[in-house]
């Protein structure tokens, strides 16, 4: 498997969508450094990009590269490998150079800036982690709509739907639903809602690190009140976790069955 994903690792980073990719975090970096100086403002900003681009990139990397390695893939299928190496390693060799390229390009123009010497390193670290995990997880369920239509077409419109209802569509269902429902206690469904999607969940596990009560909202307050601000932190990583975890199996079993 270290060989895929070497292999896939490598592929990636000569690819100039990964350079692009970089340089875009890394100029956004700076130019919000530059027009802000306060780091901790900046992580704020940069939060509400991380966790609605990163997710959109992650998916159509995914199946870009799922799609384009296919023939690959068969002649791979052809030797004596594990199947499961096969799309594990891709997927794995994926995500690693995505987060790559995140943390170098953000990493860069914070570190140019003094966060080291600032107190908000923490905050940052934080949303480099979820920037991470975010990739982790919408890598793997581009991969698992890619084992599951061959038309490209198909796994396009897929993902870009999965990218849409997770960034957009969900949160209005959800508010919604709080504004039907406002008569009834509330608390356990926002809590039960806000896990099913990782890029709410992303947002307040942020807001719960940066401590900002202003900004959490309704749910936020809810998983502060909970669990107090470290075990809320701690059960939306966990959380987090179980989301890489059961596409990443599912990855597994479709990968023994799957038929070119």
């Amino acid at each position: 498997m270290l060989k895929i994903i070497r292999y896939s690792f490598f592929d990636l980073i000569r690819s100039s969508w990964s350079y692009v990719y970089l340089l875009f975090y890394l100029a956004l970096g700076f130019v919000l450094l530059f027009l802000n100086n306060d780091i901790s403002k900046s992580v704020i900003t940069l939060m509400n990009i991380i966790i609605v681009l990163t997710p959109l990139i992650a998916t159509v990397f995914g199946i870009m590269y799922y799609y384009d390695s296919r023939e690959f893939i068969e002649l791979l299928l052809a030797q004596p490998i594990k199947r499961t190496n096969i799309f594990l390693g891709q997927y794995l060799g994926i995500t690693i150079s995505l987060s790559m390229s995140l943390i170098i390009g953000l990493g860069i123009p914070f570190t140019f800036y003094g966060l080291l010497n600032s107190a908000a390193i923490w905050n940052f670290s934080m949303l480099l982690i979820t920037g991470v995990f975010l990739n982790f997880i919408f890598v793997a369920l581009a991969y698992n709509i890619a084992l599951y239509n061959n038309n490209k077409i198909k796994g396009f419109s897929y993902v870009i739907l999965l990218w849409l209802f997770m960034a957009v569509i969900y949160d209005g269902i959800f508010l919604i639903s709080l504004f039907i429902f406002k008569d009834y206690p509330l608390d356990n469904f926002s809590l039960a809602a806000t896990m099913f999607n990782p890029i709410d969940l992303s947002r307040i596990l942020i807001l719960l690190k940066l401590d900002i009560s202003a900004l959490m909202g309704y749910t936020g307050a809810i998983f502060k009140d909970f669990f107090g601000t470290m075990q809320g932190v701690i059960i939306s990583l966990l959380t987090l976790g179980i989301w890489i975890i059961i596409p990443t199996l599912n990855i597994y079993r479709k990968a023994i069955k799957k038929d070119f």
